[in-house]
C-alpha cells in the first residue's frame, strides 16, 4: 500500500480544532477577528511540524458553525425545510491554510451528528432521522467547495455514530450522498469506542478511518484484524481529553504498537480528537511532541518502507 503522502510514512495530522486566540482589542481593529485566530492556528500547527494541518476550526462549535448558515435553521433550531446555502463555511480559513502549507484537510461535521444536535421546531420533519437526508444534501456544496480549493482530503466528523443513538444504515446513506461526487480521499472520524460497531464503520464510504487510539486502545487491534482493503487508518496516539502533556517516549510506544499491528504506510498519526478545549500552549505542545515521536519512529524503520 502506498503512503498517504508520497515519500512520507507515518504522516502527522490533526482531528481539526485548535484553541481560538483573539487578542484584546482585535474585534475593534478588524472586521473578522476570528481570521486572526485561524492564522494563529495554522502557524502553530506548522511550527509543531504537522504534516497535514487544518484551518483550526476556530469559528464555533461543530454543530452551529454549519447549521447557522443553512436556510431552514436558526442557530441550533430547525424552523423549516433545510436547504443548501450559498454561504460556505470556513472557505476563507482553508484557503489561507493552503497558502501557507502544502497539505491541508477540509473538515465537515457529519449530517447525522448535526441533525441530532438540533431541535425541531417545525412540522416539516417528524423526527431527526427524517432531517438527516436534507442536512446531507445541504452539505454537498460545502464538501465540493473544499475539494475545489485543493485540500488533501475531506474529513467528515460523526461522533454520534459511537453513541448507539444513530441509525448507522441511514448515516451511511447520508455519507454516500456527500462523498459520491468527490474525487479526493475522504476521512471518517468517529470519537469514542467503536469496537461494537466496527463492521458498520468499515462499510462507510471512507478512504481513511480515524479512531481514538489513546482513550480506546483496543480499537486499533480490532480494526487491524478486519479486511479494510486499501484504506488508511488515522490513529489517535495523543490524548485530547487529558490536559497533561504526555512524554514523547509514551507516544513513541503507542506508535510502535500501531506499526506492529498495521503497515506503517497505512497509518496517519493524530490526537484522539480536537484540541479546542485545551489552552493554546498545551495544544501546541501536544502537537509538537507528536511530531517528535513520529519522526523518531520513522527513523527507526528501514529505508525500504519509504
Amino acid at each position: 500500500m502506498k503512503p498517504f503522502i508520497k515519500g512520507t510514512i507515518l504522516p502527522t495530522t490533526v482531528v481539526g480544532s485548535f484553541p481560538a486566540i483573539v487578542p484584546t482589542g482585535m474585534k475593534r481593529l478588524f472586521g473578522d477577528p476570528l481570521f486572526y485566530a485561524a492564522k494563529n492556528a495554522v502557524a502553530r500547527q506548522i511550527q509543531a511540524g504537522i504534516t497535514i494541518i487544518s484551518d483550526g476550526q476556530v469559528r464555533g462549535d461543530m454543530i452551529e458553525t454549519f447549521s447557522s448558515r443553512l436556510p431552514g435553521c436558526r442557530g441550533r433550531e430547525v424552523i423549516g425545510p433545510v436547504r443548501p446555502s450559498d454561504s460556505l463555511v470556513m472557505i476563507k480559513d482553508t484557503k489561507y491554510a493552503l497558502s501557507q502549507h502544502p497539505h491541508v484537510k477540509g473538515i465537515i461535521t457529519g449530517p447525522t451528528t448535526i441533525s441530532y444536535g438540533l431541535s425541531l421546531s417545525t412540522a416539516t420533519y417528524r423526527n431527526k432521522n427524517e432531517l438527516i437526508p436534507d442536512i446531507a444534501s445541504a452539505l454537498i456544496p460545502q464538501a465540493q467547495a473544499l475539494a475545489r480549493l485543493g485540500v488533501s482530503m475531506i474529513q467528515i466528523d460523526e461522533p454520534l455514530f459511537s453513541t448507539g443513538a444513530a441509525d448507522l444504515s441511514l448515516g451511511r446513506d447520508a455519507l454516500v450522498s456527500i462523498t459520491s461526487g468527490l474525487s479526493l480521499p475522504v476521512c471518517l472520524h468517529v470519537c469514542g469506542d467503536i469496537t461494537h460497531i466496527i463492521d458498520d464503520i468499515i462499510q462507510m464510504p471512507a478512504d481513511i478511518i480515524d479512531v481514538e487510539g489513546t482513550d480506546n486502545p483496543e480499537i486499533l487491534t480490532v480494526l487491524s484484524k478486519k479486511d479494510i482493503a486499501k484504506r488508511w487508518i488515522g490513529y489517535g496516539c495523543v490524548s485530547s481529553a487529558d490536559s497533561g502533556i504526555e512524554e514523547v517516549s509514551l507516544i513513541e510506544k503507542r506508535i510502535r504498537n500501531a506499526v506492529e499491528l498495521c503497515s506503517p504506510e497505512q497509518i496517519l498519526l493524530d490526537p484522539d480528537c480536537g484540541l479546542r478545549m485545551l489552552t493554546p500552549d498545551i495544544a501546541f505542545e501536544k502537537l509538537r511532541t507528536l511530531g517528535i515521536a513520529a519522526n523518531t519512529v520513522r527513523n527507526e524503520l528501514t529505508p525500504d518502507m519509504y
